[in-house]
């Protein structure tokens, strides 16, 4: 039986890429080293991030290729994960040099609000939320843009009547889409609609979402906009942290709905932004009541949810932090959501049309706090 040396085991390597970056494993630095045996070939291999759902997919490819030049070894991977400097260290390589690309909306002096519209769990209505509160503020004269950062659920330019509309690009910067809903206009983008094809699946981890985040925001040339609003997807996963990392000055509205089991994940949410240093700045509690033809109301989905999550995470964050409105279940509002057309325009004296008019006029009429602000101070010296 020949020898086989760590120059043939390097070369099978070299042939295995990364099934997401699409780059050679050895090129990435995820090869942590090789052993030898007599019988056994034991290569360590560094993930990116621990959980990695293709970590079978790379195992199997890793097996394939060193059996190829050693098909009398047995081949096992040890399988650990990358430590931040060796990600950091990744990132710019991918980048070849390259700065980061900028966000404009993170910069000091950027004086426009960013409001993350977040959720513990799904089915809470939180997009239609985003999308009345957005178009809501619109109607008061300000420039508004959405970003659909549910990338998994992408459902912005459908309530918004757009959703076979595509992006114009210029060079490398994407305008987004203007969306006019009876004279009021909206620049909105979502990875929706950057797919080929409308039906098409996206499924991606944490490096692929981040960069999708990053794009959204930098790539696209938003212009001077008032309020920027971003409808994220449920629950504290990649998605949240990234908005933490890329935009520390965003400020949160928590959205649940009256049930315990809502509540309860909401609560999550909140504590999330406060982990990435933003502010949450209030909860909004859907689907409240169902008005009854007799007058009464019909708590459909029980009662108290939104102040449960008020008051766990004001005496969890410290600061106060109120409920900014209850929505009523209302047929219109979600007819409205179908058809593309948002009920604070179509139906603005529906009860719930109106509460979500209160809702942006409170967020839109505050001062936005110090925190997550730059102010651009760099120390003088070390005392």
């Amino acid at each position: 039986m020949a020898d086989v040396t760590q120059e043939q085991i390097t070369e099978a390597l070299a042939t295995v890429n990364d099934p997401e970056i699409k780059r050679p494993i050895t090129e990435l630095g995820m090869v942590d080293g090789v052993e030898i045996g007599e019988t056994e070939i034991v290569v360590r291999l560094l993930l990116t991030v621990a959980g990695c759902p293709l970590k079978d997919t790379l195992n199997r490819d890793i097996t394939n290729a060193v059996a190829k030049v050693a098909p009398a070894h047995t081949v096992r991977v040890d399988m650990g994960v990358m430590t931040d400097e060796q990600r950091k260290a990744m990132q710019e390589q991918l980048r070849g040099g390259r700065a980061e690309r900028e966000i404009p909306f993170a910069q000091a002096g950027s004086l426009t609000k960013i409001y993350a519209i977040a959720s513990g769990k799904g089915g809470v209505g939180k997009s239609s939320v985003t999308v009345n509160l957005a178009v809501a503020m619109a109607k008061r004269g300000l420039k508004v843009g959405i970003v659909d950062a549910d990338i998994y659920g992408h459902s912005i330019p459908d309530m918004l009547g757009v959703g076979d509309q595509r992006p114009t690009q210029v060079e490398d910067m994407i305008m987004p889409v203007p969306t006019e809903i009876a004279g009021t206009t909206l620049k909105v983008m979502s990875i929706g609609m950057l797919k080929p094809r409308k039906d098409q699946v996206v499924a991606w981890r944490g490096p692929m979402l981040d960069r999708a985040l990053v794009q959204m925001l930098a790539d696209v040339y938003w212009g001077d906009l008032d309020a920027l609003f971003l409808d994220l997807p449920p629950g504290t996963g990649d998605m949240a942290i990234s908005l933490g990392q890329h935009l520390p000055n965003a400020e949160v509205v928590v959205v649940t709905t009256p049930q315990q089991a809502a509540a309860q994940v909401a609560e999550r949410a909140g504590t999330m932004a406060s982990m990435m240093h933003q502010r949450v700045v209030g909860v909004v509690e859907n689907m409240s009541w169902l008005q009854l033809p007799n007058g009464d109301r019909m708590e459909v989905f029980g009662s108290g949810g939104a102040a449960q999550v008020a008051s766990a995470l004001s005496a969890r964050l410290g600061y106060e932090i109120n409920v900014l409105g209850q929505i009523p279940l209302e047929e219109r509002m979600r007819e409205g959501g179908d058809s593309g057309a948002p009920i604070v325009i179509t139906d603005p004296d529906a009860e719930s049309a109106k509460i979500l008019q209160q809702v942006a006029d409170s967020l839109s009429g505050r001062s936005r706090g110090l925190a997550g602000m730059q102010l651009g101070l760099a120390p003088a010296g070390r005392l």
